[in-house]
């Protein structure tokens, strides 16, 4: 018999609040089984496995992320939409990460095609495309954004930035401001 109001929408919110307390590396379907209270076997009508499980998480997590980055860019354009989409990204990591590690989560390229995970690169174009780049510098643009994005909120999650001065907030919009100097610069003429 199933358990009234258990539901694979309900579980992967609540594996994703389980990622932001213990970490995504630690969400099993045994974990939120004793979060339910219930025996892991009747969460397997809802769920394939732990894989299917994280795969859930990690989509929440592109689509929740993407919700955040849109609202953000909202009207904006430049500089301004470059700095709107750090923060988003910066922000949700900082308030949830464990459903911003399940982002980074390697999905199989069909289950990756239907993701949220096409809004954010759609995103990032968009902001480029105000810098006027052309191909295939527009797609070196989207490596380098998304990895010093990514490297510095590592970087700050993982504490690397707490004892030393300036604040680490001060380092971001630095940062942010040499990538729209740089993005700038590499325009087409």
């Amino acid at each position: 018999m199933v358990r009234a109001g258990l539901t694979p929408e309900r579980l992967t919110r609540a594996g994703a609040e389980l990622a932001d307390e213990v970490g995504f590396d630690q969400v099993t379907v045994s974990a939120l089984a004793r979060r339910f209270d219930v025996k892991v076997a009747s969460l397997y009508s809802h769920l394939k496995n732990s894989q299917d499980l994280k795969t859930r998480i990690a989509l929440f997590a592109l689509e929740e992320l993407a919700d955040r980055a849109a609202d953000a860019l909202a009207g904006r354009a430049g500089k301004d939409a470059l700095a709107a989409f750090a923060d988003a990204y910066r922000d949700y990591a900082r308030e949830h990460p464990g459903r911003y590690a399940a982002a980074r989560l390697r999905l199989d390229p069909e289950t990756a095609a239907a993701s949220a995970g096409l809004r954010h690169a759609q995103m990032m174009r968009a902001i480029l495309r105000g810098y006027d780049l052309t191909e295939p510098e527009q797609t070196h643009a989207v490596r380098m954004l998304g990895s010093v994005f990514h490297g510095y909120v590592s970087l700050e999650l993982a504490g690397g930035f707490e004892h030393s001065a300036p604040d680490a907030q001060e380092s971001w919009a630095w940062i942010v401001d040499g990538l729209d100097a740089l993005l700038r610069n590499r325009a087409t003429p």
